[in-house]
């Protein structure tokens, strides 16, 4: 008889990054502070309000001349290509995007029980925010 691991959550989210300050300056706009950084690994750990955790890893070569090779390439590879997070308005999330001059890569668009935009962080990584809307 086969058995399962039992998750209970998400625990965290590892984005790879080049540059570390460029990198928490973004993801300040967020909602995301740094609570701690391991100088042998070279991660930091930034949270949110809401208790989500991102790994900032600090060990980018950039040698993918500034694309993200998971989406921005002919090939498809596998691989995690993107997070998203949930918003309480995509309104007001697009508002605080151009004020924070965050351009927005695609939409908002509906995706079927979610509005989605998607952003680009300084190294090129996909990040969508949804606001999660009731189907007809």
């Amino acid at each position: 008889m086969a058995t399962t691991v039992e998750l209970t959550a998400i625990n965290h989210v590892g984005i790879r990054v080049k540059e570390f300050a460029r990198s928490v300056a973004f993801y300040r706009h967020l909602g995301f502070e740094q609570r701690w950084y391991s100088e042998s690994h070279r991660v930091a750990g930034l949270f949110n309000p809401a208790g989500i955790e991102l790994n900032l890893v600090v060990n980018s070569d950039d040698a993918n001349g500034g694309k993200n090779i998971l989406m921005d390439v002919t090939p498809k590879y596998a691989g995690y290509t993107h997070v998203s997070f949930k918003v309480a308005s995509m309104d007001e999330t697009v508002r605080r995007l151009g004020e924070n001059g965050i351009a927005i890569a695609e939409g908002p668009v509906d995706l079927g029980g979610e509005v989605a935009v998607f952003v680009r962080d300084p190294d090129g990584n996909v990040v969508e925010l949804a606001e999660i809307v009731p189907r007809p």
